[in-house]
């Protein structure tokens, strides 16, 4: 089954393959993300972003993270040249971290990928930092309005259940998360 790119813009493209009975089936896809829990255990939080949303035209908590690749070309280069998406994947998470939420990743577990479902290929990688440190400031990109803010484990879960994560793929991986570690 080989697959045909019918349209594209920036972040999606679309995508047909045939089927073995002759039936068409299309999908959008667009680059890979990363979402990275940065946990204190001593203290008992997490790392939580405040993130202007266009699309809510709101504020939004999440973790902090971003896309693997800024361009479908990159990521169909990287794909042709058959990569290892996990790999870029635990880069990029450890860069947004640094970028996003002035933390510098010394070590970091991979957790989990999110798929978001059939006809539209968007996975999120999901990672642990292990052992980091705090830096001074934040590297945002332009236009970006981002802050950070740690999170008592009993707050980030009302957060999460009052609806204020709004990504709510990564707001129940980071529930499980929570409950998992012993955090509540």
């Amino acid at each position: 089954m080989s697959e045909k790119i019918v349209a594209r813009g920036k972040i999606f493209e679309l995508v047909q393959t045939e089927q073995s009975d002759g039936r068409l089936f299309e999908m959008a896809r667009r680059a890979p993300g990363v979402r990275v829990i940065i946990a204190d255990f001593l203290n008992k939080k997490v790392l939580l972003t405040r993130e202007y949303r266009n699309e809510l035209s709101a504020y939004d908590y999440r973790l902090p993270g971003g896309k693997v690749f800024d361009t479908l070309d990159e990521f169909a280069e990287f794909r042709r040249a058959k990569g290892d998406i996990k790999q870029a994947a635990h880069q990029k998470a450890i860069a947004e971290s640094r970028e996003e939420a002035a933390i510098a990743v010394d070590e970091i577990d991979y957790i989990t990928t999110s798929k978001l479902g059939a006809t539209v290929e968007w996975d999120l990688y999901i990672f642990e930092a292990k052992s980091w440190k705090v830096l001074d400031s934040q590297s945002l990109e332009i236009g970006e309005d981002i802050t950070h803010e740690w999170y008592s484990f009993v707050e980030v879960e009302q957060k999460i259940m009052q609806g204020s994560m709004q990504e709510e793929r990564v707001a129940m991986i980071l529930l499980r998360w929570l409950k998992s570690s012993g955090g509540l």
